[in-house]
């Protein structure tokens, strides 16, 4: 395999330019006075209150809903809090977080469309009014244990552009959802709106329209029947930087605004975003360490380099090599020869980059530091707790 020089690795990887990004580099300061023990993620709350206020100049109409599973820190939560967020969450659980961070129960909608019965109970004890759901026999837990709730319907829809589709696990076709809104307004609850989301990681500013036509369409199917819905949750989906570039905040607000006019003119519904990793994943980096670099063979120059973390470990989203964080050492600047980047349990499935095998340093050796940009979401909440021994990710939050 031919030996790769830095210039042609970049043009892979716009990312690197031999320079730390400046939003990162308390991060790297961090790591260079403190020496934290790897594996272990640092995450900056200047760059999270940063994506927040970027979302929030960028929709200033729209309420924000950070959803908690993407980095349910309670650093974060309670800085994100203090800024004005609101909060979608996932799980009895998530709503106490959000409410121990200072965000009142009107502040958070249960988002989770597969809830047990006693869960949502509980939270209507603690104050939660908004539940999303997206079939009958949900509309039905709701009503008999949380009377006059708030609603919101959850519609399937294509995640076309999205790095991390979704699948069909969650959300309904448009007859289902009119029945589901019909249902809950018999019951007496509060059909409020439609909700979707078009995929995380979703580099389509436009991926909102086909969804927007059809939730206006509902939207007019609805008010024939004496049910006038009021909002729209436009879901997550907006990116974090990870090997490209991506659009900015403000590209997605301006397309997602053409959309709102091209398909409700003057009447727009009040909306609603559940930015995760949007928000969070970017203020974090990994920092790992290499354990082992080796071949299969005496003949074989295809080299497996393996970290002391791993799927197991909270690179969860490396599955399918769906996601391709930057990877950052303090040997860039030397040849680059692609490598199979693996994690340190024993299991064959924890293997992070072998279809496409990553530009890494020819020098590269035992015990050089890795650091894994862009980590910020999705990573301590897939961490497996003890798998084959190994500690759960440990966060700092600075």
């Amino acid at each position: 395999m031919s030996a790769l020089s830095l210039d042609q690795a970049a043009s892979e990887m716009d990312w690197m330019n031999g320079h730390v990004h400046p939003e990162h580099q308390r991060i790297y300061d961090y790591f260079e006075r403190a020496e934290p023990q790897s594996p272990c993620v640092v995450i900056d709350r200047e760059i999270v209150a940063g994506n927040y206020r970027a979302f929030a100049d960028a929709m200033p109409s729209a309420d924000i809903y950070y959803a908690i599973k993407a980095n349910p820190a309670p650093e974060i939560l309670a800085l994100l809090a203090d800024l004005g967020s609101s909060f979608d969450a996932a799980s009895l659980a998530e709503v106490k977080m959000a409410l121990a961070a200072g965000a009142g129960p009107e502040r958070i909608s249960f988002g989770n469309t597969i809830k047990k019965e006693r869960d949502i109970a509980e939270a209507f004890q603690l104050g939660i009014r908004l539940f999303a759901v997206d079939c009958i026999a949900e509309v039905e837990k709701v009503a008999r244990v949380a009377p006059g709730s708030r609603i919101f319907c959850r519609l399937l829809i294509s995640n076309d552009g999205a790095e991390w589709p979704l699948s069909r696990k969650f959300g309904c076709d448009e007859a289902m959802a009119l029945a589901v809104i019909c249902r809950a307004h018999e019951l007496g609850l509060k059909p409020l709106g439609l909700s979707f989301h078009v995929g995380s990681q979703q580099t389509d500013p436009g991926a909102w329209d086909a969804a927007l036509s059809t939730v206006s369409h509902l939207f007019q199917r609805a008010s024939r029947l004496g049910i006038e819905l009021t909002a729209i949750n436009l879901g997550g989906g907006f990116p974090a930087r990870y090997l490209k570039s991506i659009p900015s905040a403000r590209q997605y607000a301006d397309m997602i605004d053409e959309s709102l006019r091209r398909h409700f003119g003057n009447k727009i519904p009040a909306t609603m975003i559940e930015p995760g990793r949007g928000m969070v994943g970017n203020a974090g980096i990994i920092k790992s360490e290499v354990v082992l670099i080796s071949t299969k063979s005496d003949d074989d120059d295809q080299r497996w380099v393996y970290l002391d973390i791993g799927k197991f470990g909270g690179l969860a989203e490396t599955m399918d090599e769906a996601i391709r964080y930057p990877l950052r050492t303090s040997r860039d600047g030397d040849l680059q020869q692609p490598a199979i980047i693996a994690g340190p349990t024993c299991d064959s499935v924890d293997v992070l980059y072998e279809k496409t095998p990553y530009p890494m340093p020819v020098s590269l050796t035992i015990g050089d530091e890795i650091f894994i940009e862009n980590t910020g979401a999705y990573t301590t909440t897939y961490a497996a707790n003890g798998f084959n021994g190994f500690e759960p990710l440990q966060q700092i939050v600075i």
